[in-house]
């Protein structure tokens, strides 16, 4: 046995400080070899996830889809965006559907004053349904005048027919409209403009009401 170990072995703390020291410094040692090749694999691959941040910072998609879908604001954020902004007001019904909203007023009062004329009702207010995405459908939607009973109970729908109306999707946002309100036992009914005349639609008015018609 060379003298180098005798001696540590008489000595046994000695021998204990050296292998705490050599257990030490191989762990240092491990994990040196480690960090280089982590350093290494980095260095090899730099390129590629260079290149994958560059397409996503740069994929205008994607920074569409972040930009259009902010996070929704509370009370008070929308508070303070109201407050910076300016608003006018606009009427609720142009000229003509005035003329037949004075006109309709004027001939429900007439066969039962009970009963009341609303105008651009939406029909999410009117409606209900189970079915979500149905109910998106028709949420937003409005007719133009609403006939509702003594008890605020809806019963027909009347919409105005500009010299405009059928243009782009319009008679298919009417058939969906039309649609839901049968379904829900509202009537829907439509007043031409330059066909309907005010005879024709005080009859119309009467018929829906029952003919209840004040003397």
């Amino acid at each position: 046995m060379p003298p180098e170990i005798a001696a540590l072995v008489d000595k046994p703390y000695l021998l204990i400080a050296v292998l705490a020291v050599g257990a030490v410094i191989g762990a240092a040692l491990q994990r040196l070899a480690a960090n280089m090749r982590r350093r290494s694999w980095r260095k090899r691959n730099r390129g590629r996830w260079l290149k994958h941040d560059l397409t996503v910072v740069a994929d205008p998609w994607r920074a569409k889809l972040n930009s259009a879908a902010p996070a929704q604001a509370d009370a008070a954020d929308q508070l303070r965006i109201v407050m910076r902004a300016e608003f006018t007001i606009q009427p609720l019904l142009n000229k003509s559907e005035a003329r037949v909203f004075k006109e309709l007023d004027r001939i429900v009062i007439a066969c039962n004053s009970g009963w009341q004329v609303m105008a651009q009702v939406s029909l999410g207010e009117i409606l209900r349904c189970t079915d979500a995405e149905a109910f998106s459908c028709i949420n937003s939607k409005r007719v133009d005048f609403l006939l509702v009973d003594e008890d605020c109970q809806p019963k027909h729908a009347i919409e105005y027919q500009g010299l405009a109306h059928h243009q782009g999707t319009a008679a298919a946002r009417d058939a969906v409209k039309k649609e839901a309100l049968r379904r829900a036992g509202i009537g829907y009914h439509e007043v031409v403009a330059g066909h309907t005349t005010p005879v024709e639609l005080r009859r119309l008015v009467e018929r829906l009401m029952g003919k209840v018609t004040a003397q």
